[in-house]
């Protein structure tokens, strides 16, 4: 491995950020892995995605293929290996066959992990990583595509260990549970008529992914969105009224999933001895009243007609989590300061949420909480490109694949979202009855 490390910086990336960034994402990865027996490798735990074996070689085999190769035009490692850990799937409703693959066995996988970061390491200490006009390398844009790209991948890895069983995990030593509920309570919060700056606009922000380009500045009505988000006790009493019973609040897409996967409450949730509890990453404990309720689209779409509301566009979450009095957005919902472990729970913070308005000093300018962290936030808008759309050079299916009115746009970010994600502009996606994503919601008022 070279040991030449030049702290030359690259437009928007300095080569000893880039190769810190590099390192701590890998070491985060193996922290996630190493809270696993060794007989999981080749688990399953989600039907809609590959075996845990695929995301060990993917992450630095994207690296590889995406900077190293396509990139630099570097030789790789094994074709074959590149090929089998190239891409991910897109988790629909219909499983996903894993015995259509043909898996390499423990050493060969860490063989192959071992040379692609080596060479991954090679390339960000001593290659000329910014090259103007570049298709891959402009800005360094292939060097910042595969740093976000395993740290998106890490939560992924999170909500697959979620639905393991809790002998196939570890506890760390930092695992701790926040159970004390917040002093704030719920209600609505006026939102006034004014702008929201969707996306991000070309040159404002050293990197983002195509869809977040051109965003466009829109006007936004007023509306009126609750403070926090809807808890594990709110989603309680949809549960006992028998919301998963009556087809009138559902969709009939949705209710058909309903019925099919005979549903009756959230996923994160179990019964024990006829009392609720939360199917935690450890251990099952206590239905935690306070804390936001985790849910797919359908069911936050269910729960919201329910209460005679409905969910938030996009337009209207960054509205109410950017915007400000005087029209100016803000880098974040509480400003300019950096985003800290007093603002919200997010970058890996806590292996599960916090009780919702524990974190006031993360607000809003309008008062609104927990915007950032402790749970995506579902919104009606369907994910598509802003106009002037263009596909990123280094991952050019990366959003395009999805623009197929299936999927529906998240914002703001869980405990397992990193912190260098938490921009405005950025934007998460997933089918509606895909239930296992750290996904809560709040809800905005009907209006005529």
């Amino acid at each position: 491995m070279s040991t030449t490390l030049q702290n030359t910086p690259v437009r928007g990336i300095a080569r000893e950020h880039a190769l810190d960034w590099y390192r701590r994402n890998r070491a985060r990865t193996q922290a996630l892995f190493d809270v696993l027996t060794p007989d999981t490798l080749y688990a399953q735990p989600i039907a809609q995605r590959h075996p845990i074996v695929f995301y060990v070689g993917h992450l630095p085999g994207f690296s590889l293929n995406t900077l190293v190769k396509r990139g630099l035009g570097r030789p790789g490692v094994d074709e074959a290996l590149e090929r089998l850990f190239a891409r991910g799937i897109d988790p629909d409703e219909d499983g996903h066959d894993a015995a259509a693959f043909t898996w390499p066995d423990p050493e060969a996988v860490r063989a192959f992990v071992r040379a692609a970061d080596d060479r991954v390491i090679d390339a960000l200490a001593d290659a000329d990583l910014d090259q103007p006009g570049h298709p891959l390398l402009d800005r360094a844009e292939a060097v910042y595509a595969i740093l976000e790209h395993e740290a998106m991948h890490q939560e992924t890895l999170l909500y697959m260990w979620h639905r393991l069983p809790h002998a196939a995990k570890r506890a760390p030593a930092d695992y701790t549970l926040h159970l004390r509920p917040g002093a704030v309570a719920q209600g609505d919060v006026r939102i006034p008529a004014g702008m929201a700056a969707l996306g991000a606009r070309r040159g404002d922000i050293p990197f983002g992914w195509d869809n977040e380009f051109p965003g466009p500045v829109v006007e936004v009505e007023s509306f009126r969105i609750q403070r926090l988000n809807v808890t594990n006790g709110d989603f309680l009493a949809f549960v006992e009224a028998g919301g998963y019973r009556d087809p009138q609040w559902w969709s009939p897409q949705d209710w058909a999933w309903v019925q099919a996967d005979q549903l009756a409450h959230p996923t994160f949730w179990t019964r024990r001895e006829g009392e609720w509890c939360w199917r935690g990453m450890f251990e099952d404990i206590a239905l935690p009243l306070a804390w936001p309720v985790y849910v797919s689209q359908a069911e936050a779409s269910a729960y919201a007609r329910w209460t005679r509301r409905r969910l938030p566009t996009e337009a209207e979450y960054q509205r109410a989590a950017f915007g400000s009095p005087d029209d100016a957005p803000r880098p974040h919902p509480w400003g300019a300061a950096p985003a800290t472990a007093a603002h919200g729970v997010f970058d890996f913070s806590s292996w599960e949420p916090a009780p919702v308005g524990t974190h006031p000093d993360g607000q809003s300018a309008w008062g609104v909480h927990d915007l950032v962290g402790n749970g995506w936030e579902w919104t009606t808008t369907v994910f598509d490109g802003f106009p002037g759309f263009t596909p990123i050079a280094s991952y050019p299916e990366y959003s395009a694949d999805f623009f197929d009115g299936s999927h529906f746009v998240l914002k703001g970010g869980s405990p397992a979202t990193a912190r260098e994600l938490l921009r405005p502009s950025f934007r998460n996606w997933f089918r509606p009855r895909y239930p296992y994503v750290y996904a809560t919601f709040r809800t905005v008022e009907v209006t005529a």
